[in-house]
Order: C-alpha cells, then sequence, then structure tokens
C-alpha cells in the first residue's frame, strides 16, 4: 500500500475521477441549501439531490466531491460513540463519485476497485466485497470481468444492500467495499462480516456504492427508472487510515497535530493519553466540528443549529476539565485545525478570528456555570441507588437552569455508573417550550412593541416621562430594575438560560452606539441569575434595551439587578474615541482646515476616521501628525466635558459633525485651550479618558482612499499600539538579521541586494544564451536533408522558451531555406516550437504543425506560417510528438 498524507489522500482521489472525465465539485455548506428536511449535510449526494429527482440539470454527468459531513443528530447520531471507538467522528469528509444518468454499475465498481488497488495499492487479498443477493449484474461484473476471486464477495440481504431515499422514490441495490486488517486469519465467512466491524474492529467498511435504478410505489413494487444513477461514498478519515497504517482514525495525520497541541498545553505524557484517551479524542473531533460550523456562520445559541454548535464545545470544554484544564483552551486549537485543513477549506482561514473569538467566548460563559452544574449533578446522583437512572426532568432543569447539555449530563453519568432518562428529559423540554411561548401578551408589530412597551412602563410608573435614565458618563456599574423583558420579540415575565433576550431597565450605565462608538457590552446580574449583555439599541425615543443571553439562573420582570459594563473594554474605547479627537485636530492643522470629519468608528480595538481631503497624505505630514499627536498624548492635559446651549458652542468654535442633528443643550469635549499649540473642541455624545495621558501610545496603521474626496486613517492606541509596535521592530530586527545587517540600514541592504540580483540575472541571462549557443552549434550537424530542404527536428536543454525561440533564429541566419521543429520540459511541463523559411510557407506553415504535434504531448497553439509555439501538461510525450513532427514535415515537402 502507499504511505500518503491524508491531503495527498484526497488530492489522489479528485486528480483520478477528473482523469476519467468527472467534474470536480466543490463541497457544499454544512449547513443544506433549499432542504428544510435536513439539520445539516449528513451525505455527499446532498446536494446533488434534486438532479437525482429530475429537478435540477447540470452542466455535467458525473461528478466528484470531498464533501464536508456533520452527523450528529437523528438516526446517524454517534455521539456517545465519539471518543471511545476509532472510527465515529461528529465532523468528517466523504470521497464520491456520482453519475447523473451516464455510467452504472460496471465503470462504478471498475473506477472503485481501480482507485483501491492502483491509486491506493491496496492488495485485493485485503478487500472484500458485497453486493445484494439478488443484484446478479454487480455479482457478474465483480467475479467475471473486473476478476475478483467469488469466495471474497458476498452476496448480502437488504439491511447491508439495499438503500432507499424515502418510503417512496429513487432506491436501489448497493455495493460495500471492506477492508481485513488481519489478512492473515484467514478468509472471514460472511455471516460473520458485519459482526467483525462492529465488535474486534478486524473489517472496516471503507466504501459504499449506491446503484439508483428503481422508483418505489406506494404499493412497495419497484418500477426501473428511466436513468439509472450512481452515488458512492467513501469515509475519507477510514481510507487515511487504511493508507497510514493505523487502525485507529485518531492516530492518523488528520487528528495527531490537534492531539499534540492538547497535550503541549496540558503537559501531559504520552502514557497519560494512551491511559486516558478519550478526553482527547472527543477534543480534537468536536473543535474541528466547531470550527468548520462557525465558519459556515453558524455560531453557538440556544435553539437550531446554533444550541448543537454550543454543545460541541461545551461538551469538549467539560472533558478539559477531565484532563486538567481550568481555563479557557479550545480556542489555542484553532490554528492547528486550519493549518490541517485550511488549504483545501478556505472559509477556515478567511474566519478564523471569529472561529476563535466565538469558541473564546462560549468556553468563557460555559465556565460561569459548569462547577456548579456539576456540583449539583453530582448530588443528584447521590441520591440514587447504584446504577440508577436520572430522572430527564432533572437533567432538563440542569440544562434550562444551569447550561449544563444533555450530553454533558450523560456523559457525567455514564462515567460514573448512571444512566439518563432521554425519553423523559425530551418530554420536559417540550412542555417548557410550550410554557414558554403562552406567557406573553401577543404577538405586536417590530415597529409598534416597543412604543407600546415604553407608554405602559411610563403609564405604570415604571419610568419616568424622559424614559430610561441613561447615564453612561459617571459610573459604569449601576443597580437598576427589571421593567421588562422581551424574548423572540415578545413580551415575557421571565427568561430561562440559554434564552436570547432584550432586557429593558429603568436605569442604564450602558452606552447605546452613537457618533461612530459601538456600544458597551457587560453583564446584568440578579439575585441567582446572569445575563450576558453583547448589544445595545435604542429602538424608540425614551427606550434603551440590553441585548443578550441568560447565561445563568432565571431572569425575571421585577428583579432587582446590578447593571455593570465591561470596564476594560470600555476603556479601550474610550482611549480611541479620545484619540480620534485628537487625530482630527492635527490633520486640520497639518493638511488645513478643509478637513472635516466624514464618519468614523471607535470600537475597542481600533479606530477609524474618514475625512474631507482630495489627496494621499504624504509620508512626512503622516508622520508629523503620528508625533504630534503621541507629544500632545505626553502632556496629560485635562479632558473638559461641558453641557451648554448649541449657540454659544457654535460661537466658540465647537466643531460639530456636518449634517448631524443636535439638541438645543449640547455636550461639548474641549482639550486644551484656544491659541496654544495643541487645541480640540468638539460637539460629543460619547465618552472620553479624564486626561490623556490614559490614551497612552497612538500609533497610525493605514491611509487611503475610500471614495472621490474622502480618506481613511486607521490608528491604535494604548496596549494595542505598543503591541503593534513591538511587532514591526521585532520584524524588522528578524528582516535585519536574515540580511545580515542593522535595523538602520535595511534600506541600503536591500537597494544592494536588488543591485546584486540584477547583476545576477544579466550574468544567468548571459551564460543561458551561451549554453544555449553551444547546444545549438552541436546540433547542426544532426540537420537531415527532406527533398533537398535542411529539417532539424530535436529535444533540447534550453533553460528556457525564449532561449528555444532564439535557437530558431540562429537556424534561419544559418540556413537560409529551412524548417526547425523543437522541444524541451520546463520545470515539468512540455514546450514546441516550430519556425519556417518565408520561401517554404507556401509548402509547410509552421502554426499547422504545432497544432498537429502540440495534442500529443496534451496541449494546444499556434502562430504565424513562419513561426508557431504551443505549451502542454505531459513531458513525458515530446519524443512523440518530434516524431510526429517529422512524419507531418516531412510529407508537407514531399508534394
Amino acid at each position: 500500500m502507499k504511505s500518503m498524507t491524508s491531503n495527498e489522500v484526497r488530492q489522489a482521489f479528485l486528480d483520478y475521477f477528473e482523469e476519467m472525465g468527472h467534474k470536480v465539485v466543490p463541497s457544499s455548506s454544512l449547513v443544506p441549501a433549499n432542504d428544510p428536511t435536513l439539520l445539516f449535510t449528513n451525505a455527499g449526494m446532498v446536494q446533488f439531490k434534486d438532479v437525482f429527482l429530475g429537478l435540477d440539470k447540470r452542466p455535467y454527468t458525473r461528478a466528484t466531491t470531498s464533501q464536508k459531513v456533520l452527523r450528529i443528530s437523528g438516526k446517524h447520531n454517534d455521539l456517545e460513540n465519539v471518543g471511545p471507538s476509532p472510527r465515529h467522528h461528529t465532523f468528517f469528509e466523504m470521497l464520491g463519485n456520482f453519475s447523473f444518468g451516464d455510467y452504472f454499475k460496471k465503470d462504478a465498481c471498475r473506477y472503485a476497485f481501480d482507485v483501491l488497488t492502483k491509486v491506493f495499492g491496496i492488495p485485493v487479498e485485503r478487500l472484500y466485497f458485497t453486493v445484494h443477493t439478488n443484484d446478479e449484474q454487480a455479482y457478474a461484473i465483480w467475479t467475471q470481468e473486473i476478476g475478483v476471486p467469488a469466495d471474497r464477495v458476498y452476496r448480502l440481504g437488504d439491511k447491508t444492500n439495499f438503500w432507499q431515499m424515502a418510503d417512496t422514490g429513487p432506491c436501489g441495490y448497493t455495493s460495500e467495499l471492506h477492508f481485513d486488517w488481519e489478512p492473515e486469519k484467514g478468509n472471514v465467512p460472511e455471516v460473520v462480516l458485519a459482526e467483525l466491524e462492529e465488535s474486534s474492529g478486524r473489517i472496516l467498511e471503507v466504501w459504499n456504492l449506491v446503484f439508483m435504478q428503481f422508483d418505489q410505489q406506494p404499493d412497495g413494487t419497484r418500477v426501473p427508472l428511466p436513468a439509472p444513477g450512481v452515488d458512492t461514498g467513501m469515509g475519507f478519515e477510514r481510507i487515511v487510515s487504511i493508507l497510514q497504517g493505523v487502525r485507529n482514525n485518531f492516530y492518523s495525520d488528520l487528528f495527531t497535530p490537534i492531539i499534540g497541541k492538547i497535550r503541549s498545553l496540558n503537559g501531559a505524557s504520552v502514557e497519560a493519553y494512551k491511559q486516558d484517551f478519550v478526553p482527547y479524542h472527543v477534543i480534537a473531533d468536536h473543535v474541528r466540528a466547531a470550527s468548520f460550523l462557525i465558519a459556515e456562520g453558524v455560531n453557538p445559541g440556544p435553539k437550531d443549529r446554533g444550541s448543537i454548535c454550543r454543545m460541541l464545545i461545551r461538551r469538549a470544554a467539560r472533558f478539559g476539565r477531565r484532563i486538567g484544564f481550568t481555563q479557557p483552551f479550545l480556542h489555542e486549537l484553532v490554528d492547528t485545525v486550519i493549518e490541517q485543513m485550511g488549504g483545501q477549506y478556505k472559509e477556515l482561514i478567511e474566519r478564523k478570528d471569529s472561529i476563535k473569538k466565538q469558541i473564546a467566548q462560549e468556553e468563557v460563559r460555559f465556565g460561569r456555570t459548569l462547577e456548579s452544574g456539576l456540583a449539583q449533578l453530582d448530588d443528584l446522583l447521590a441520591q440514587l441507588p447504584a446504577g440508577g437512572q436520572l430522572a430527564g426532568a432533572d437533567a432538563f432543569f440542569l440544562k434550562s437552569t444551569l447550561g449544563l447539555p444533555f450530553e454533558v449530563t450523560r456523559d457525567v453519568a455514564q462515567e460514573k455508573g448512571y444512566s439518563v432518562d432521554e425519553a423523559g428529559y425530551q418530554i420536559a423540554e417540550k412542555e417548557h417550550s410550550e410554557v414558554s411561548g403562552s406567557n406573553v401578551m401577543g404577538v405586536i408589530a417590530r415597529e409598534e412593541i416597543y412604543q407600546t412597551l415604553l407608554n405602559d412602563l411610563k403609564a405604570n410608573g415604571l419610568l419616568g416621562k424622559s424614559g430610561v435614565a441613561y447615564d453612561p458618563y459617571s459610573t459604569m456599574q449601576k443597580e437598576a430594575l427589571v421593567v421588562a423583558l422581551l424574548r423572540d420579540g415578545q413580551i415575557a415575565d421571565s427568561a430561562q438560560i440559554g434564552d436570547r433576550v432584550e432586557v429593558v431597565l429603568n436605569a442604564t450605565p450602558f452606552y447605546v452606539e452613537s457618533g461612530g462608538q459601538v456600544s458597551d457590552t457587560g453583564t446584568i446580574k440578579g439575585a441567582g441569575w446572569t445575563i450576558d449583555v453583547e448589544d445595545m439599541r435604542k429602538p424608540v425615543g425614551g427606550m434603551i434595551v440590553h441585548v443578550g443571553e441568560v447565561v445563568e439562573g432565571t431572569a425575571r420582570v421585577g428583579d432587582t439587578v446590578v447593571a455593570e459594563v465591561d470596564r476594560v473594554r470600555r476603556m479601550d474605547i474610550m482611549r480611541n474615541h479620545t484619540a480620534t479627537h485628537l487625530l482630527h485636530a492635527e490633520l486640520r492643522k497639518v493638511l488645513g482646515t478643509h478637513v472635516q470629519q466624514k464618519g468614523s468608528l471607535v470600537a475597542p480595538d481600533r479606530l477609524r476616521f474618514d475625512f474631507s481631503h482630495d489627496a494621499a497624505i504624504s509620508p512626512s505630514d503622516l508622520n508629523t501628525i503620528t508625533a504630534n499627536v503621541a507629544r500632545w498624548i505626553t502632556l496629560n492635559e485635562p479632558v473638559t466635558i461641558t453641557e451648554k446651549d448649541l449657540e454659544t458652542a457654535r460661537k466658540e468654535g465647537a466643531m460639530a459633525l456636518f449634517g448631524e442633528k443636535y439638541g438645543d443643550v449640547v455636550r461639548t469635549v474641549r482639550v486644551g485651550d484656544k491659541g496654544e499649540e495643541f487645541f480640540s473642541y468638539e460637539l460629543c455624545g460619547g465618552t472620553h479618558v479624564p486626561a490623556i495621558g490614559v490614551i497612552g501610545s497612538f500609533v497610525i496603521t493605514s491611509e487611503g482612499g475610500v471614495s472621490q474626496g474622502t480618506r481613511r486613517v486607521e490608528a491604535l492606541t494604548g496596549s494595542a499600539a505598543q503591541s503593534y509596535v513591538s511587532q514591526q521592530l521585532n520584524l524588522l530586527k528578524l528582516t535585519a538579521q536574515q540580511l545580515g545587517t542593522t535595523p538602520e540600514h535595511v534600506g541600503d541592504r536591500i537597494e544592494q541586494i536588488r543591485e546584486e540580483a540584477a547583476q545576477a540575472k544579466a550574468e544567468s541571462q548571459k551564460l543561458r544564451r551561451q549554453l544555449a549557443r553551444m547546444e545549438f552549434e552541436s546540433l547542426l550537424g544532426k540537420v537531415e536533408q527532406v527533398n533537398g530542404v535542411p529539417v532539424l527536428i530535436a529535444q533540447v536543454n534550453a533553460t528556457t522558451a525564449e532561449s528555444m525561440r532564439e535557437m530558431t533564429d540562429w537556424f534561419r541566419d544559418k540556413v537560409k531555406s529551412g524548417v526547425i521543429v523543437l522541444g524541451m520540459a520546463d520545470s515539468g511541463k512540455p514546450q514546441l516550437v516550430a519556425a519556417v523559411s518565408d520561401d517554404l510557407t507556401k509548402r509547410v506553415r509552421a502554426g499547422d504543425v504545432i497544432k498537429q504535434i502540440a495534442q500529443i504531448v496534451g496541449g494546444g497553439g499556434g502562430g504565424r506560417p513562419t513561426l508557431a509555439q504551443a505549451g502542454g501538461k505531459d513531458a513525458e510525450k515530446l519524443p512523440e510528438a518530434l516524431q510526429e513532427a517529422k512524419r507531418v514535415v516531412g510529407e508537407a515537402l514531399g508534394k
């Protein structure tokens, strides 16, 4: 058998079927398009379902894929086996080839046999083949046409060798290919083939070929389909394990890098891993699955697909506790997943930051309630007799109140020798859904519900005349009262763990996005419950809602709470907002007073400022602006915030954002005094640092155009700026080290290298030309006379196609009337050139010669009657192509 990496296995499979005329179709999404019957894509044929049903037509009749698959629900739910089993996974890849009314059993069997025995080099003595007991055609193909020994082809029944999409519709016989890990034990009786796969693991099912040839009728009869099809699926992880000689998929290179990373993080030895391998395998599997889900926009959440993503992360995190992790760690495995899979699935690379962020946030959320959840579970289990069963209602309580997924409860219970009543759990979950949907005021249009709610709260004295008391300036923590909850757009009295909610408090310290500054995040904590606030909205005047998720306990209207802003994040935002004002002032000072703000973004990780200016900022001006802002910060001047009437502020010269509407009373932000070197005075409703020294560092990271007459500057402050500068300095030092110089001389050294490279290139070209000339002179002795015409046809060693073309010029200089055809291999690719002197073009044309011989090397080309060239794919066929050139030229000159 051939030893191959997983990436080589996948590519070899796709390359083979492409050579066999199949269209290589990219994997479809894990979220099935236009198929509400499926939660996730669970087979390779899902994206072709409508094609097989005759509802869709593709521009090809045969296809091949490496399909992303997630099996974690319904009849394919193998979650309990993931970890202990050597071959079960939640996420995996399915290799497949498909025929839509094109080829059928004969070619499908031949392709499968050739892939396994020729492409992958598996001896037929290690393979078993099964067919349906009534499928004489498939049995004959295997034993007679392909030549598989009859004692390795087994006839089995509907249970293993018949497939149907549903009770009615397309269906057909199947043929399965199995691998024998222990051939030295002799042939396996067909009656125990399936048993050996499940029990000892000696037999491994590798490939399933489905022959869709019937249409099952409502009365149970089967009539032939007018256009039979083929749908095959080979487990990618399984074939990789075979070719890498490991009987456990987790020992292949698809998983060992992830497991190695886990061990590097918790310091476990190989022996410790082998003694308790299940947590490592669960974590490796689940982090792959979660990474792919998030890459496709399925973020962890309380419902639907999001609940599956959440469960995977939380289950992996719980197993992490079992092997010593006490802090979030799963996000640190994402880079390893991407290194292994990102080459094939670019979405992982494109969404890397989002994947790591979502996983880390979910781990933090789960960590808040995990210990209390496990403690309560232990108490419940302690009340049971040995080997007893935990009630489904208790399991649901742990999930709804403490966020402990049913799967985690079941894992822990089984580890301790107990079981869980899953049916009872599902009943409790259903009852909760029904109750949750009933205690609402009724459906009100989204644009009306907030206004109606606001009016009711004011009328009942829960809110003042101006609505929610809004003060994001004086404090980041405030005691308040929950006056309303909204769940799924409807007013509710309470919300349980996992519910997405909108919370209305009578007062809040949270900032609501405005003027370019993003909303605050943080927490709302009541007695025994917590809500993570992820966003803030102001749907109508006077109404402010905190958007988030219940992560602990049950939140209720009327509870007294503490609303607390994420202080670290807010301070980063404040640094960036005040720095934006300083930047604006310096842009006007250096570039001119025509500079006006056109837009901005003030986020915790960066600031962005758009302004009117009709040209790129020169490097010199950009350096001056950066230096001025940095020097200003060192003065640590206070930031003075004052409310005053709009007219007074304007008279004092406060800058206002063009097009912004302001009330009669405005908030002004001033740094410095008018007439001083540094001065900023703007109307602003955002939050700011008390003194500009708090900003710390400041650095501009980019400058560019947004549209005609509008430029954009992006910058960093505080620790983010320090990290950026440190990274740039380290990069400069590394570059200098690699160039063999000091950082201050990197520019000089690069210029020196460019000059040396240019000289070396010129010398190389000169040398190549000299070598080509010497080779050409040696070829002149091989010129043949064809009907009195000098003809030179040869394969040369010229290093470039340009050198080969120059040889044709030298030939025409030497031989005033003649024909030359040359071929060479350039980086493994064939190149051909032909030249004909002017006087012979009526008898032989260079373009015609090239067109005929280029086909032999798998290419095409053409040109003028006197000069033509071509490329190709198969350099091994160059001698054949040049031999054909002799024939073509000879026939043309013989006329």
